[in-house]
């Protein structure tokens, strides 16, 4: 296989121009993958998208799995922040909001093909079951945070983290229509009101 650039260029080099091709070859996964599924994904394709050789992805990702697994994983990490800023409900609706949006972008609607194709691939399923798994956690630190101070009460934080994000993922899937922070505010509303009653 012919390479496409000096062959002393370090493979994993944090930032510079190696940081920058390989988030361009996964954002054009993610892009592929929403539009044309799994099974469409083509290198040559992703080449073409990203700008970059061909060799440049199948050097780094010899293996498709892995570089639909790895462009799941970088959505993962980065979609929809969830902050403290003191109020609970203001933050859930931030975040809400935010997942929602980040499920309808391009690399979301990846995500959601993926899911629906991982029950005959146990390690797509992995990477699915991770990336889910972060996102929780997230969100029931920052549950877990809101029982210390008073605001909710102790309760399965990972049955409020799937009743609260829920909602989104079947709106976006969906796709009905666009959803919106009015949205966002009566998930939020609801979902802790009825914590709240039933403690």
């Amino acid at each position: 296989m012919a390479e496409d650039g000096p062959a002393r260029e370090p493979a994993r080099r944090p930032g510079g121009r190696t940081a920058r091709v390989r988030r361009r070859i996964l954002e054009a996964a993610a892009e592929l993958i929403a539009r044309d599924g799994i099974g469409g994904l083509r290198y040559d394709q992703v080449a073409e998208l990203a700008e970059v050789n061909k060799t440049s992805v199948y050097r780094n990702w010899p293996d498709r799995t892995t570089l639909v697994a790895d462009a799941l994983a970088e959505f993962g990490a980065t979609a929809a922040p969830l902050h403290d800023s003191g109020d609970l409900d203001a933050d859930l609706v931030d975040y809400l909001e935010a997942l929602a949006a980040a499920t309808a972008s391009p690399q979301g609607r990846a995500m959601l093909t993926v899911v629906a194709s991982a029950r005959e691939n146990p390690e797509l399923r992995a990477v699915v079951d991770e990336v889910y798994d972060r996102r929780l956690a997230t969100l029931r630190e920052r549950l877990q945070t809101a029982v210390e101070r008073g605001e909710l009460p102790e309760t399965d934080l990972s049955f409020l983290g799937e009743m609260l994000t829920g909602p989104v993922q079947l709106f976006v899937s969906r796709g009905a229509r666009t959803f919106t922070r009015a949205d966002a505010h009566q998930v939020s509303a609801i979902v802790l009101a009825g914590v709240r009653a039933t403690r």
